[in-house]
């Protein structure tokens, strides 16, 4: 062999040994992620493991909104078990709806009770007046004292009063001299008069009264109003 074709065959087989140095898997149609560095085969892209019928291992059943043990369950089953449970959850509403009827009834029995017996209190209070007033009454049947008789009634209302006032905050309150003051006093006579400059209460017909700070009854008055 001449030396020119040495140099030839010498530089094909560079060539070659170059090319095959540069050549990708892409070339042979291997892909990258086709084998992996243990030397095992992975799943090529684009392929499904369902294509395969394989199910993954963690299927979860609560994915498919059923408890675990109704995958096992037939459909006669599965439907006994549901009617089965809203049969359950039927009566306790049921039961509830009872439960809260007759609790209903019930408030309003004690609503009613205290409305009919809400001054119980008050009335006792006053039944020992009333006894007194028994007592005082009876005692003029034995004596004609008058005097007697009006100091016992004068005692029994102060008792009467001071009762009220102490123990439910009754007040009365008096008007006579006062200055007119619509929220306290109900004219039911006036008269002008040139010696005062505001209205006044001349005379007090019927007391006033309050409980804890309300007035509850107006005083009756007669004003007297400055002169124009």
């Amino acid at each position: 062999m001449s030396k020119d074709n040495q140099n030839k065959e010498t530089q094909h087989q560079d060539a070659q040994h170059k090319d095959a140095q540069e050549m990708k898997p892409d070339d042979l149609g291997i892909k990258p992620n086709g084998i992996n560095p243990e030397g095992q085969e992975t799943m090529p892209d684009g392929l499904n493991p369902d294509d395969l019928g394989i199910k993954p291992d963690n299927l979860n059943p609560d994915d498919l909104g059923m408890e675990a043990e109704d995958l096992l369950l037939s459909w006669p089953e599965k439907y006994a078990a549901l009617e089965a449970k809203y049969n359950d959850l039927n009566d306790q509403f049921l039961r509830k709806a009872a439960d809260f009827d007759n609790y209903r009834k019930r408030m309003g029995r004690e609503r009613q009770e205290l409305v009919e017996f809400a001054n119980q209190s008050l009335l006792s209070d006053l039944l020992p007046v009333i006894d007194d007033f028994e007592r005082a009454i009876k005692s003029t049947e034995s004596s004609k004292d008058f005097n007697s008789f009006y100091e016992g009634i004068g005692m029994i209302e102060k008792v009467l009063i001071s009762q009220l006032e102490s123990k439910w905050g009754l007040k009365r309150f008096d008007s006579e001299g006062e200055v007119f003051d619509p929220n306290r006093h109900e004219a039911v006579q006036m008269e002008k008069s040139p010696d005062i400059t505001e209205a006044r209460v001349k005379a007090e017909f019927q007391k006033g009264y309050t409980l804890r700070d309300r007035v509850i009854r107006y005083a009756k008055v007669m004003v007297q109003v400055p002169e124009e």
